[in-house]
């Protein structure tokens, strides 16, 4: 093993070691919490920010979010989108940015006037300044890193130490998820997302740092490997970050993950020459034996209750009478407000409130989607138009981003089942934004297995 390679497992063995100490002595997740800014604001400094080293923090940060807040180091729940967006403001200073980015400037323009709205609504019985921030930090620490990566440029090597880096508390989260319940089968007993299985914290928003960890070491496993020993290392990884993310019994993340992981496999075997597609095509055997080993073992594990829960039954086998946990009857308010409100919106966070009056109880949205368009009306349009169009006119700028499918499919995903809850679909949409230079990470003889096979 090489020094690259040690230097992994010692990280992991560090990260494992930090989810047993933040176990068995909670009060020091806020420690950790805090240490991961000051360092690492002290490293932006120090680097001067050559090396995009704010994308660097940001990514450990975003990793670790799910893990500070099921062990209760968060100072809130905007945290670490608030220091990933201030990061993204020291990056602007020591780097600028880029003045083609003036559409994320727009965007910031689209999103005043339902702050505006919310601020003037007479008949406010909630504080708005919680209302205002709850919804408007996820599109704030979108909008702020979009600007910071729009069409910089960072190598193949640089943009695998990102990856990495999400991935590395996710081994910290996964952790603390076996300390905290170490035993699935005993406490699987419905068909409904499990609050002991995802380590007391929301089913939901750690199965998506799951799903983004199952696609990090996926990404480690096939491409970045050299040898035997650090391929089954992060078979492991993978397999035991599919299995914790499957019992969560919140499918969104899975699935997300899932998808990933496919659509990077068809944009490497697009990229392949003839050699390096028939690798490929053996890599996608052992994966869908590995799925279906997984898979099957959850069933196992769980009694054959997840897959009643991907088949939309309850425990008897009953059909449920909706697909998605009630967000549904969500979806239809907000489409409803949107189509009552169709210019200006009901005002950012106001669709809540609006929610209560409709179905007599309060629901926060899971879905960005409809929330923007609820909102924020055809100003929400606009801003859905500018977020979806502007990676796809980048990418066919410049392709070289092999990531930027998987990037592209987990913010979609992800904001339509968990909308902005965590930093995690903000801070990977804008990766989507970078200009990848892959020639100098390709022309290395130990990584040439992506493209040349």
């Amino acid at each position: 093993m090489d020094k690259s390679e040690i230097d992994y497992i010692k990280l992991i063995a560090i990260h494992t070691g930090i989810a047993f100490v933040l176990f068995f002595v909670p009060f020091l997740s806020k420690i950790y919490a805090v240490l991961i800014v000051v360092l690492g604001t002290y490293y932006v400094i120090n680097k001067n920010n050559k090396n995009n080293e704010v994308l660097y923090v940001s990514a450990y940060l975003v990793g670790a979010e799910v893990f500070i807040r099921m062990t209760g180091g968060s100072l809130n729940n905007e945290y670490v989108k608030t220091v990933v967006s201030m990061l993204m403001l020291l990056g602007f200073v020591l780097s600028g940015f880029s003045k083609n980015s003036i559409i994320y400037w727009f965007y910031f323009l689209l999103l005043i006037p339902g702050v505006l709205l919310t601020m003037s609504n007479p008949n406010l019985d909630v504080e708005i300044r919680k209302v205002i921030t709850f919804n408007i930090s996820g599109p704030v620490c979108l909008g702020l890193t979009a600007m910071y990566c729009y069409q910089r440029q960072l190598t193949l090597r640089q943009m695998q130490n990102v990856i990495v880096l999400l991935g590395l508390p996710i081994i910290a989260t996964l952790t603390y998820l076996v300390l905290y319940n170490p035993t699935v089968r005993d406490v699987v007993t419905g068909t409904q997302s499990n609050f002991t299985t995802s380590g007391g914290f929301g089913p939901n928003q750690v199965a998506t740092a799951l799903g983004l960890g199952m696609f990090v070491f996926f990404c480690q496993m096939v491409f970045i490997s050299k040898t035997k020993k650090m391929i089954l290392l992060n078979l492991f990884l993978f397999v035991f970050c599919s299995y914790r993310a499957i019992v969560t019994f919140s499918r969104g993340g899975v699935i997300t993950g899932f998808a990933m992981i496919l659509a990077l496999l068809f944009v490497a075997y697009l990229f392949s020459n003839s050699r390096g597609k028939r690798k490929l095509k053996w890599i996608v055997i052992l994966s869908s034996v590995l799925a279906i080993s997984v898979w099957s073992y959850s069933v196992f594990q769980t009694s054959g209750l997840i897959s009643k829960r991907y088949a939309n039954q309850d425990v008897k086998g009953r059909m449920k009478n909706d697909r998605l946990g009630g967000r549904e009857q969500i979806i239809g308010t907000e489409l409803e407000l949107f189509k009552e409100n169709p210019v200006m919106g009901v005002g950012i966070g106001m669709g809540k409130s609006f929610r209560e009056q409709m179905l007599g109880q309060e629901a926060a949205s899971h879905n960005e989607i409809t929330r923007l368009l609820a909102e924020h009306g055809m100003f929400g349009v606009l801003i859905l138009l500018i977020l979806f169009v502007t990676p796809l006119i980048l990418y066919l700028i410049n392709y070289q981003n092999i990531y930027f499918f998987s990037f592209y499919i987990f913010w979609l995903l992800t904001i339509n089942h968990a909308a902005m809850r965590i930093a995690a679909p903000a801070f990977v949409y804008a990766l989507t934004l970078l200009r990848i230079h892959i020639e100098p990470f390709l022309g290395e003889k130990k990584i040439h297995t992506i493209m040349e096979g």
